[in-house]
């Protein structure tokens, strides 16, 4: 009888176990990501991840030196202090709610008014020669903003529910990093660690990045607004919310520095021409800086182009409507993560 030539060689037992656990990490992470945008609890998975690097930029781990305070102790700052700032906001709850929607509903219907009203506000040399279907385009637009300035009915009690959220995310965020970790060599823990790991490590160089960006095109607004305008004897209207506005919609990639450059520039309309035009003429050159800001920061960190960001936003934002167009660069910088270390791309 002949023996076979090779004899098959056997798969440890730990090589037998490793894909299937690896899978199911996989596929807990996919619904993590999605159960968040379905059920609403992305602004919970955002606190979650920036609880937990709060906490480690309080006991300064990874930086090779010596631990600024225990994480225990760091996790109680991160818990406890915006308790804080929560009870002087519940304190006034409904008031601050309430006036934060009016103060935006009134920009809206003033930004209506204004894009009705364009062709008065254009010389008349140059407004004849605009075409008869602006005017629908007009009525639309309008429309549009007003039902908008509609829907904030309610933004003021869904805003307060996902501030608690957040704040409950942050303490989940805190105590993962402060609490003591046990020996634990299970190999679906230790996966599902890793996958955690890549997803506060994208976390990091999506959000934070861009919460900084924002935060500069916010700061470089609030000059031209309160200095640079005021100094030609101009005074924009509204220019507290057009502030937070661009803040806030800073933090969503490209998508959120086109609506401010329209709310902006329709406000700058609203007074003449020219300030909208210059308004316009701003906020290019200091989005243009941002794009390098941008693709400095970014580009290195997750290889990732604009085209891309635009392409996965406008499925996140198809499938899931806001909640994921802000999801959707963080979901694919994971994602991308994920696929490197994998060796894939």
């Amino acid at each position: 009888m002949l023996k076979p030539l090779n004899k098959p060689v056997p798969v440890p037992q730990a090589l037998r176990v490793a894909a299937p656990v690896r899978i199911t990490s996989y596929a807990l992470a996919f619904l993590l990501c999605i159960g968040t945008l379905i059920y609403g609890l992305l602004p919970g998975l955002l606190a979650v991840c920036l609880g937990y690097l709060l906490t480690v930029v309080l006991t300064g781990d990874g930086h090779g030196k010596k631990p600024r305070c225990s994480p225990g102790v760091a996790a109680a700052v991160v818990i406890f202090f915006p308790l804080l700032g929560l009870g002087l906001l519940l304190a006034n709850a409904k008031g601050m709610a309430f006036g934060f929607v009016g103060h935006y509903q009134s920009l809206l219907h003033y930004l209506a008014g204004t894009v009705l009203e364009i062709r008065q506000k254009l010389p008349a040399d140059l407004a004849v020669h605009l075409p008869d279907e602006l005017t629908e385009a007009q009525v639309w637009l309008a429309g549009y903003l007003k039902s908008k300035a509609q829907a904030l009915t309610g933004a003021g009690t869904a805003g307060l529910h996902g501030l608690l959220l957040a704040y409950v995310g942050i303490v989940v965020g805190a105590l993962i990093k402060g609490s003591a970790k046990r020996p634990d060599n299970a190999p679906l823990r230790l996966e599902v660690r890793q996958r955690a790991g890549h997803f506060i490590d994208a976390f990091r160089q999506i959000v934070v990045a861009q919460f900084w960006i924002a935060a500069v095109n916010a700061t470089l607004t609030a000059l031209f607004l309160l200095v640079a305008l005021p100094l030609f004897g101009v005074h924009m209207p509204y220019v507290g919310e057009l502030v937070a506005l661009t803040f806030f919609a800073g933090l969503i990639p490209i998508v959120g520095n086109l609506i401010c450059n329209g709310v902006i520039t329709l406000a700058g309309i609203s007074i003449s021409p020219a300030v909208g035009l210059a308004c316009l003429v701003f906020l290019i050159v200091i989005h243009k800086t941002e794009y390098l800001i941008n693709a400095k920061i970014l580009g290195k960190r997750t290889n990732t182009a604009a085209w891309e960001l635009l392409a996965v936003m406008f499925v996140g934002e198809a499938v899931f409507g806001l909640p994921g167009l802000v999801a959707a660069p963080l979901y694919y910088a994971y994602a991308k993560k994920e696929l490197q270390v994998a060796g894939l791309v």
